[in-house]
């Protein structure tokens, strides 16, 4: 079938970027799609298909090898974020405040929060923490700052939590979650991830509060679902429970160097089609 000039105008059509408001306005309708992105041509690929990027201070143990998210500083956020929004056309882009940047003074926060968003181009940050946050959040989006909560399991403050285990597995610990999640909702929060939660909790959790919840390792009973990007291409080893892996990019990666590792040691590569010739040659 031929294409008319004005199907091409209609399919040309840039989508609309994503907001934080936009964002906030899907609370109990479409699943909202989030994933991780650190560099410019991952971005690219991944846009079309979320709705939310987050550069994640995970950066660090993904392509840093670092064993925590605790060693990555503001400098190493702007630097990815500054990548994922070249790649970004539509997608609301999300960078997280790492670990010090925010927690002395809600001032710190502003300042940190300030430099990372004017520096980049993102719409919005994402910071940790529950009541005891509330009063930073509230400072932040009253100063035009969109914040993104994350509640329940909070990688940043493993070690003060006794490391990465489930959060509310039993009803005890329910009620403080619960009340983290409010607290920062009520604060000015867009949205909240809840991290590592029981199912039971997490639905709680998304009929309670009255923004979005993104899930990572909480089910599908929230509004949305998060992932780090290179988890779900199985590009490590380790596979947390949490995690379904779409593809095994990771071996197929192997296979493509093994073979190019091949053919350079038979001189099979590169063959007379990937090399240049002297001009006027006749052959």
């Amino acid at each position: 079938m031929s294409t008319t000039p004005k199907d091409t105008a209609i399919d040309a059509r840039p989508k609309r970027q994503q907001t934080a408001k936009n964002i906030r306005a899907m609370k109990g309708s479409t699943p909202i799609v989030c994933l991780t992105a650190y560099i410019t041509p991952m971005a690219a690929r991944l846009d079309k298909h979320c709705d939310l990027l987050l550069v994640g201070d995970s950066v660090g143990m993904v392509l840093y090898g670092m064993d925590s998210t605790l060693g990555v500083d503001v400098d190493t956020m702007i630097r990815h974020g500054r990548a994922v929004c070249r790649g970004a056309k539509q997608a609301l882009v999300v960078i997280d405040m790492p670990f010090g940047s925010y927690e002395e003074t809600k001032e710190q926060a502003f300042r940190n929060a300030a430099r990372m968003l004017s520096e980049t181009g993102a719409g919005a940050v994402k910071l940790e923490g529950g009541i005891e946050m509330a009063e930073t959040v509230r400072f932040l989006a009253h100063r035009g700052i969109p914040v993104l909560g994350h509640v329940g399991l909070m990688p940043q403050s493993v070690h003060a939590h006794g490391g990465y285990g489930a959060r509310g597995r039993s009803v005890d610990e329910w009620q403080p979650i619960i009340e983290d999640a409010k607290a920062i909702a009520e604060a000015g929060a867009f949205a909240v991830v809840l991290e590592g939660v029981a199912e039971p909790l997490a639905r709680k959790v998304t009929e309670e509060v009255d923004v979005p919840i993104i899930g990572i390792g909480a089910s599908n009973a929230c509004d949305g679902q998060i992932l780090v990007t290179e988890d779900m291409l199985g590009l490590f080893a380790i596979n947390p429970k949490f995690v379904k892996r779409y593809m095994e990019l990771g071996a197929a990666i192997e296979e493509a160097i093994g073979a190019y590792a091949g053919e350079v040691r038979c001189r099979a590569f590169p063959a007379e089609e990937h090399t240049y010739k002297m001009r006027g040659a006749n052959s």
